[in-house]
């Protein structure tokens, strides 16, 4: 099976040919949202951070936004900074460089002479990049090109049940055509760890995956917190989940049957042609979708029981439901009525090649309901994490 997609001068395949204006900091946020409406063809996000940040708190914002440029779906990006934050120009340069060799300008304001200066430099530059990223032509490549990230929001009983194991499906079928899957949400693997552990290809993996469910329990009991005091969410108990072990239980039904081949740290990039692999991250949706599409992922897909609008900037979002009253309900919002498989109208393999199907398709350029809307919210993992 094959897509057609973009090939980058640093070995990667797109699905999307975006120019990025990047925010090197909360400061540059308000510039770029601006910068990017006066020129089609170009994204950007709210960066909340990017100063006054601990060291380690501070690498997180760095390799998500060194990531996000050099994801595949990227053409080029222009960078903009303040000038005085903590993420310093010549830092998010350098942090781009290491990962990728695409087009890349940078504008500091308060060197450019404001705000109004920053902006008329950064949009004649974006509008160069827009017009050389429009003279690229889709090619074919095999789906071993792709990584997916997978991810579950708004969970209630169905999930589990029926939308996570399609997910499972999937990546299984993605993981079969050579190419690769991340399985998310560490904080929902608690409880569960010990399955996911079984399947690990090596003993180090065996052991990274107790490593980070540890870790991350132990990171809330610094600050005097519980995991479960915030999760499953009040819409998780609504829904019908009555505690994390069972919402545990269920997401994981999302890395399919594959043996876990590597543990990623949160935004580290991933390479392809990996099969199941693993990243560290929150629960929390933006922020956890933020680090797999860091890491390289072109493709989410996200299993919703409750209803969910999440999108993200970069990379085209397949939401899907097990659950018919959602489905009904927010078909705005979700692209996959997985509750066929509840009630035996269809079978798990049967919605598993649609859901291939429509996942090639997304590739070549189908737009997603996320797209069409124009959802791109999302957040940056921090030390004191989501739930």
């Amino acid at each position: 099976m094959n897509f057609y997609g973009y090939k980058r001068p640093d070995g990667r395949v797109g699905v999307r040919n975006k120019v990025l204006i990047l925010p090197a900091s909360v400061c540059a946020s308000d510039t770029t949202r601006i910068i990017s409406q006066q020129v089609v063809g170009s994204v950007t996000f709210n960066n909340q951070l990017g100063c006054s940040q601990v060291a380690s708190d501070q690498q997180f914002t760095m390799d998500v936004m060194a990531g996000y440029a050099a994801n595949p779906n990227v053409y080029g990006t222009v960078v903009v900074s303040l000038g005085c934050e903590n993420c310093q120009m010549d830092l998010v340069v350098e942090a781009i460089k290491e990962r990728t060799n695409k087009p890349l300008k940078q504008v500091i304001i308060q060197e450019a002479g404001g705000t109004l200066k920053a902006i008329d430099m950064a949009v004649r530059y974006a509008k160069e990049m827009v017009e050389e990223a429009s003279l690229l032509q889709r090619e074919e490549f095999p789906m071993s090109e792709l990584i997916i990230g997978t991810e579950c929001g708004g969970s209630d009983p169905t999930s589990g049940l029926a939308s996570n194991p399609l997910i499972g499906q999937l990546s299984d079928l993605i993981v079969k055509e050579g190419g690769t899957s991340i399985l998310s949400e560490t904080t929902e693997f608690i409880g569960a760890e010990h399955i996911l552990a079984r399947r690990a290809a090596t003993p180090e993996v065996h052991d990274r995956i107790y490593e980070i469910v540890h870790r991350y329990e132990k990171a809330l009991q610094l600050v005097g917190e519980e995991v479960r005091e915030g999760n499953p969410s009040p819409g998780n108990k609504a829904g019908g989940l009555t505690c994390l072990e069972e919402k545990s239980l269920g997401c994981i039904h999302k890395g399919g049957h594959s043996p876990v081949n590597a543990v990623y740290d949160y935004g580290k990039q991933v390479e392809a042609k990996q099969g199941l692999v693993i990243m560290d991250t929150p629960g929390n949706d933006p922020s956890s979708v933020a680090g797999m599409v860091a890491g390289g992922a072109q493709i989410v897909v996200f299993s919703t029981g409750r209803g969910t609008p999440t999108g993200n900037p970069l990379a085209p979002v397949i939401k899907i439901t097990g659950n018919k009253l959602t489905y009904a309900n927010m078909v705005d919002n979700i692209d996959v009525d997985a509750s066929p498989i509840i009630y035996g109208t269809k079978t798990l393999e049967g919605l598993g090649d649609e859901l291939l199907k429509l996942t090639q398709e997304v590739a070549c350029g189908k737009q997603t309901k996320a797209e069409s809307l124009g959802y791109t919210e999302m957040a940056i993992a921090r030390v004191c994490n989501f739930v």
